[in-house]
């Protein structure tokens, strides 16, 4: 298999699956858990790839490193309401540090 045939078949995918929640019936979609789910699944995927994307290294191993200690920095600015903006710039600023220290 080509690169160009797996590109044009994960789009042809695409396409469809956007396709198919064009002719989904509006009832299977108005119920109350299926509204509870669907508002709830953005929040636990992105949960999800921000603890993979801190927690794994080289070969998925698990690492603590500056990565962790910027995330937890930045959900300490958010839990005091601050900009996002600034939590982004002290998660950034706390990685960057500790990686001029040798740490991560």
């Amino acid at each position: 298999m080509s690169m160009w045939t797996a590109v044009l078949a994960a789009s042809a995918l695409a396409f469809a699956l956007k396709f198919l929640g064009y002719v989904v019936p509006t009832q299977w979609l108005e119920g109350r858990r299926t509204s509870r789910v669907t508002s709830a699944l953005p929040i636990a995927l992105l949960s999800a790839l921000v603890a993979v994307q801190t927690l794994t290294g080289a070969g998925g191993a698990l690492v603590v490193d500056a990565r962790l200690a910027a995330v937890a920095v930045a959900l300490v600015a958010l839990a005091l309401r601050a900009p996002f903006l600034l939590v982004v710039g002290l998660a950034a600023g706390t990685a960057a540090l500790l990686r001029s220290l040798g740490w991560g």
